[in-house]
């Protein structure tokens, strides 16, 4: 007998039949909708500096998505500290921090997890960035990085154990 794959709710696993989806969400004023039509890839926490000061805390909470899983409606602008290879989207209205995109990763969008009822279902499974960590500042990831997983290689593996270990 094969059962369906799990997902962790409450502390709880239960078939990811049982998971909501669409998952739908706002920015803080309302104006910009955010829909996601599958469970996350992976769930973060980035304690870069970009993100300590993007955010206004210690850091950023984020649920990988896959693009094509992934729409928006509403009035966006592109802003924050732009790289070559990150752009991060914000309500155009309240200045919300919706979403990254990350050039050569197209594939997959990076949704602020505030912007969704249930916070509580992002507990964040990677933390990233932990050099530039606050020093009283925690959460509870199964994996820290100083930086950044180094290979796509690694990022997949990082997807494929929040996967067997039932996502959210």
């Amino acid at each position: 007998m094969t059962l369906a794959p799990a997902v962790r709710i409450l502390n709880r696993k239960v078939p990811m039949a049982f998971l909501q989806l669409p998952m739908k969400g706002a920015c803080l004023c309302g104006q910009v909708q955010v829909c996601v039509t599958a469970p996350p890839l992976l769930t973060l926490a980035c304690h870069c500096r970009d993100c300590q000061k993007l955010c206004a805390s210690a850091f950023s909470l984020t649920a990988m998505f896959a693009a094509e899983s992934f729409s928006v409606t509403g009035r966006l602008l592109a802003g924050g500290l732009r790289s070559g290879r990150r752009e991060h989207n914000f309500c155009r209205d309240c200045l919300n921090f919706v979403f990254t995109r990350i050039q050569g990763a197209e594939s997959r969008v990076n949704l602020r997890t505030a912007l969704f009822a249930d916070l509580a279902r992002f507990e964040p499974f990677v933390e990233l960035m932990t050099e530039e960590k606050l020093p009283w500042s925690s959460v509870p990831a199964t994996h820290s990085y100083a930086r950044f997983p180094e290979t796509a290689v690694e990022l997949e593996t990082l997807m494929a154990e929040y996967l067997d270990r039932g996502g959210i």
